[in-house]
């Protein structure tokens, strides 16, 4: 790269003091290099998704990144939630029609696949997907979308934090995700967020309303898991004991005598009947401190453990009946929504 180190130095200026375009593109910075050559890479994989109910009235629209050359798309649960019927909009013009998949609302992720030939016969292009876990804080990223449907818009921030946890519109917690600065806007949802190497690190889903500069994507390690997942069976498959509770506080009494790692647990509200929690004998007022040796501190704790793993298997459930700390053998079933 050439610079102009003095100000009467012309020989790199065209006609009317203009820098050619060549020059121009020579002289980019290396941040504004990295931008462009992920927008390049990547840029061509997002779609714009619109929505219809049955009825032909338009539901809200987002963005989706295609991740498989045979037209595979990731976006949000929330961008096709309540959609009869679903259109995806490509960066070379044309409209396609996109099949759901299956979408999980506990990490607010949905796979498509979008009927569209490639223009050259190959396969489609796509983006290659990363590794979440290898991010660090400070790390370039760009994030691609169609804010308020202006399509493949552009924008670039930094990795602000990592592991952070956000509440999906199930109420169930999503871990691992990434805050970032790129700026997002409704519309962006669902579209990728990508490394100066052009590999998707993660799936772009919510903003901090009250706040300037904090967003959030799902990482992609996750949304891989999820993706398999939904493509396999349609849904992600969870485990439930049948309990209805709150989080509480422990008196620290309690805690000392008993050793336990967290000061609180999860006060048994409700049971449902014939559940596995009711069969293995817990009583509402039970205080749940442990499940299949992990300490529970509250629900977003349980949560995670009961995943489909667990479904039909004995656990071991930890609870204190009021000063007394009992283990009961739970068998979790596949939670049907």
């Amino acid at each position: 790269m050439r610079l102009i180190a003095d100000e009467n130095d012309l020989s790199d200026l065209g006609p009317g003091g203009r820098v050619p375009h060549e020059a121009g593109l020579d002289a980019l910075d290396p941040y504004s290099q990295a931008v462009v050559d992920t927008v390049d890479r990547v840029g061509p994989t997002v779609v714009h998704i619109h929505g219809a109910r049955a009825d032909g009235s338009r539901l809200g629209s987002g963005s989706g990144v295609i991740y498989t050359p045979d037209g595979y798309v990731l976006t949000n649960s929330h961008v096709v939630a309540g959609a009869a019927r679903l259109t995806a909009s490509l960066t070379d013009g044309r409209a396609v029609g996109a099949r759901l998949v299956g979408d999980d609302p506990d990490t607010d992720l949905a796979v498509l696949q979008i009927d569209a030939a490639p223009l050259d016969h190959g396969g489609l292009e796509f983006a290659p997907l990363g590794d979440s876990q290898a991010l660090r804080v400070g790390q370039l990223v760009v994030a691609i979308g169609n804010p308020f449907g202006f399509q493949c818009t552009v924008t670039a921030g930094v990795v602000s934090a990592l592991g952070r946890s956000l509440r999906a519109r199930s109420g169930r917690l999503i871990d691992s995700v990434i805050q970032t600065d790129a700026p997002l806007n409704p519309g962006n949802s669902g579209g990728p967020l990508v490394t100066a190497r052009g590999a998707v690190v993660g799936i772009n889903t919510a903003i901090f309303a009250s706040g300037q500069g904090i967003c959030f994507a799902i990482g992609i390690n996750t949304a891989k898991f999820v993706a398999a997942r939904l493509m396999r069976d349609g849904k992600v498959k969870r485990s439930q004991i049948g309990v209805a509770g709150q989080d509480v506080p422990l008196d620290r009494r309690l805690v000392r005598f008993h050793g336990l790692p967290k000061p609180s647990g999860i006060l048994v509200a409700g049971l449902t009947d014939g559940g596995p929690a009711a069969a293995a004998g817990l009583l509402p007022g039970d205080v749940i401190v442990g499940f299949a040796d992990q300490p529970i501190g509250g629900i977003d704790d349980l949560h995670r453990l009961l995943t489909d793993e667990r479904v039909g298997v004995a656990h071991a459930l930890t609870v204190l009946r009021r000063a007394e700390k009992r283990t009961l053998s739970v068998i979790p079933r596949e939670h049907r929504a």
